[in-house]
């Protein structure tokens, strides 16, 4: 509490109130003045003490506040407006913060604020310090999470597949037998799965690219399957997974704090790996992978082009669109930007 250049104004202002001493649930009446950068009580309880050395709660719109001493005795005054003017008297002011509580417009503003900065932190911030971390991550531990995460899936969404052995190390071998667009290829496994929710294909941290029975039969096309080998062979080049389940994690641990259920966030990990949405630009860097990888090794872009056009006639077919499909741009898009590549 603040003793300013008004402490005369401030002596002849009397506010009638309660007393607690701190001791017993008392209540003693007094009436509080200000004298020589003094608050003293008179009446049923007497004291002297330092403005300085009283706190003064914060004001409310219903309430009078409160004035705390150092040995945490309470006065509370009878009206809210006789308080209001000997603090104003003795040149008391609310802190910053205080004032913004009580302003609309600066709440108004705060809020904004933070919404600029989530928005902000969200789109440039998270992004940019996942794929950090990600370079950072010792390959053991993309290793263990991609496992983890494949066992959960092997449980939940996963049966064996169903494709002949033969046909699965013809598909292997294929794939083995082509060069990557460029030095630093990341170590991959190819693995086989039949899906409860249709076609699909994805690459796990560990490595692990899963490949289902339902997207090989879709497609008819041996060459078109290598073009979505090499496609998800590029997130692994990119590390997208790894860089989109650190940001994942982020902002979920972030709900968690406000939530407080930690265990949604682990129980939610196969799904957020089954339905992750890459961003535009990770998707048009695994599609470039793709394609630099088919040139190489002297395949005909048109059977990129073929998956593409598949998935957009699947699109159009289903109306909603597939798991696989929900989680990349739409097939029509890729399509119109691979043609554009092919001109």
């Amino acid at each position: 509490m603040d003793g300013g250049a008004t402490l005369d104004e401030a002596a002849g202002t009397a506010v009638a109130g309660r007393y607690y001493d701190g001791v017993t649930s008392r209540a003693h009446r007094v009436v509080l003045r200000v004298r020589d950068g003094h608050a003293c009580l008179e009446g049923e309880a007497e004291r002297c003490t330092p403005l300085n050395d009283i706190r003064v709660s914060e004001r409310s719109t219903h309430a009078p506040r409160k004035l705390t001493f150092a040995d945490e005795a309470v006065f509370e005054p009878d009206e809210r407006g006789a308080m209001e003017a000997l603090l104003h008297a003795t040149g008391h002011r609310d802190s910053t913060v205080v004032w913004m509580q009580q302003s609309w417009r600066a709440v108004l503003a705060s809020f904004a604020m933070l919404v600029i900065v989530l928005v902000v932190g969200y789109l440039f911030v998270v992004p940019a310090g996942a794929k950090l971390v990600a370079r950072m991550l010792p390959a053991s531990v993309e290793r263990q999470l991609g496992e983890g995460v494949l066992k959960m899936l092997d449980r939940r969404v996963f049966s064996p597949t169903r494709l002949a052995a033969s046909r699965q190390e013809e598909l292997a071998q294929a794939f083995a037998q082509l060069a990557p667009p460029e030095d630093g290829a990341p170590p991959y496994r190819l693995v086989f799965r039949r899906s409860r929710i249709g076609p699909n294909a994805f690459a796990l941290p560990s490595g692990d690219i899963v490949l289902t029975d339902e997207l090989v039969n879709l497609l008819e096309d041996d060459k078109a399957v290598l073009a979505t080998l090499a496609h998800e062979l590029g997130h692994l080049h990119e590390r997208h997974m790894t860089r989109r389940l650190i940001q994942g994690s982020a902002v979920a641990a972030v709900i968690t704090v406000v939530v407080g259920d930690a265990g949604s966030l682990v129980a939610g990990l196969p799904t957020m790996a089954l339905d992750m949405r890459y961003s535009r630009d990770a998707e048009q860097e695994a599609d470039d992978y793709a394609a630099a990888m088919l040139h190489r090794n002297g395949i005909p872009l048109a059977h990129l082009e073929r998956l593409f056009a598949t998935l957009e006639g699947l699109e159009k077919e289903h109306g909603a669109m597939p798991p696989y499909l929900a989680s990349h741009p739409p097939s029509a898009e890729r399509l119109a930007r691979l043609r554009e590549r092919l001109r």
